[in-house]
């Protein structure tokens, strides 16, 4: 049987214009300025205002007219008679040359697995064993490690680049990726990472030799510190294991960390959304010069729309389809110099309320001065949504006297005090870093002793939120913090 019902549904449908501020608001200043680019190409409505130079009149031609048109030059009529439109290209530049020049820090680099390419391609390998190790090079995670099991990457390969091979060609193979710097790098497992380290440096030295025992014979009794049972087994005097468990200390656990984010980068690039100036304790906050770029509608085309509307009655079928086509174009134009407006508003007015939020920092940087600080309090100060806030954050950096900061490390969770004032997450690892700095490295502390301790100073919290900042801070338990 046939069931029909007539439901009563609000949806609320984002309009073109709203997508792209939207879109807009989550970019960050190079990707906006990329952005503008590509619009200023596809739409030759939308003109750049900071041009020195103005942009000729472009007249009608007759039909009869044969005089050669130089490249710049663009008529209403090519609309007619090209399938796509020619792209123009502008600068995007907000400066005048009295504006004082900003120096604006930001680094670049090549990714991790770049580097490892170079080096690979320096390696005496057949064309199908390069293609295998660039294959195995994909497979290599941020931290330098190869996660993926050997048998699963054969069939991998089999099916990705038709090649046949075995676990044993993939072995050798990845015996030469292990030789590659970072020293570490291709390990499947924290055990191999430091025994390839050690293995590449001088076993003539006896602490090295014994340090290379240590991981490969005794590698379990290494990871739980039980540093009497090592003694014993390897008959050594008292006093002389603590140097030899240095030597492993000091070796690298994650060869690909250096490189980077999860991006594996070797250094990030980062250009500041906002630039905030301290004078005289006066704080002056302004958007980054690329972040905010004068658009404007071309006058040349508006006047030609109006000429065209002016003589509707004698226009052929390909006149008027031109007419709507340029008329698109013009709204697309206008359309998008509001979207960058409302985007340099609504950047500036939530960066200000972070600013103010958290004044005592951005006074003088003390960094024990933030305050607990959530999406929530940004958007209910703003009266803006927390999805809204969420884009503008994200991705988004702020240059400030003492260093440039990423807008989410202003963010964080808060824990109640005995006084009933809130206290941030930041402020309680803090206080962490600063125990575990102090204990006695004999007998480190547990996290409930921590916490005991942090409940003395007046901080409401638990053994497993000590254990959760713990981890976040890399800091390893009690057992594993101790040193002989």
């Amino acid at each position: 049987m046939l069931d029909q019902r007539i439901q009563q549904r609000l949806l609320q449908k984002l309009s073109p214009q709203q997508i792209q501020l939207i879109k807009l608001l989550e970019i960050p200043t190079m990707e906006l300025e990329q952005r503008i680019k590509r619009e200023l190409e596809e739409n030759p409505l939308l003109e750049d205002a900071s041009k020195d130079e103005e942009t000729e009149p472009l007249e009608k031609q007759s039909d009869e007219d044969d005089s050669e048109k130089d490249d710049d030059e663009f008529s209403f009529e090519d609309y007619m008679n090209e399938e796509d439109v020619p792209s123009y290209k502008y600068a995007v530049n907000n400066t005048s040359k009295d504006d004082q020049k900003k120096e604006i820090p930001y680094s670049s680099g090549t990714t991790f697995i770049e580097f490892l390419q170079v080096q690979l391609s320096m390696k005496d390998l057949t064309e199908d064993e390069k293609t295998i190790a660039e294959y195995m090079l994909g497979n290599i995670d941020e931290d330098g490690y190869l996660r993926r099991e050997i048998g699963a990457i054969v069939d991998d390969i089999a099916f990705a680049q038709n090649i046949e091979t075995n676990v044993s060609e993939l072995e050798r193979i990845l015996k030469v990726i292990q030789d590659l710097d970072p020293p570490g790098v291709g390990a499947r497992t924290l055990q191999e990472c430091l025994l390839i380290q050690l293995r590449l440096m001088d076993q003539d030295n006896r602490n090295i030799n014994i340090a290379t025992t240590i991981i490969d014979k005794f590698y379990t009794e290494f990871t739980k510190k039980h540093y009497d049972k090592i003694s014993l087994r390897l008959n050594l005097p008292e006093g002389e294991l603590k140097p030899i468990i240095d030597v492993i200390l000091n070796l690298n656990p994650k060869p690909g960390a250096s490189f980077g984010d999860n991006e594996s980068k070797v250094v990030q690039h980062i250009t500041p959304d906002f630039l905030l100036e301290n004078i005289d304790g006066k704080l002056n906050l302004t958007l980054n010069y690329k972040n905010a770029p004068e658009l404007r509608i071309s006058e040349t085309y508006s006047d030609l729309i109006e000429t065209y509307n002016s003589d509707k009655n004698h226009q052929s079928k390909q006149q008027k389809e031109a007419l709507v086509f340029v008329k698109q174009k013009l709204d697309s134009a206008r359309w998008f110099i509001d979207a960058i407006k409302q985007r340099q508003h609504t950047l500036l007015y939530t960066m200000k309320a972070i600013i103010d939020f958290q004044k005592s920092f951005f006074s003088d940087g003390d960094e024990t001065k933030l305050k607990p600080m959530v999406l929530k309090d940004i958007a209910e100060i703003t009266n803006l949504d927390i999805s809204t806030i969420s884009r503008v954050v994200n991705s988004k950096y702020v240059q400030a006297n003492f260093g440039i900061y990423s807008l989410k490390y202003f963010f964080s969770e808060g824990l109640q005090t005995d006084d009933g004032e809130e206290a941030s997450s930041r402020e309680i690892k803090m206080i962490l870093q600063d125990c575990i700095g102090k204990e006695n490295k004999q007998k480190p502390m547990t996290d409930d002793i921590l916490a005991k301790i942090l409940q003395e100073k007046g901080y409401h919290i638990a053994r497993r939120t000590v254990a959760k900042y713990r981890e976040q801070l890399n800091i390893p338990v009690g057992r594993l913090r101790k040193e002989l």
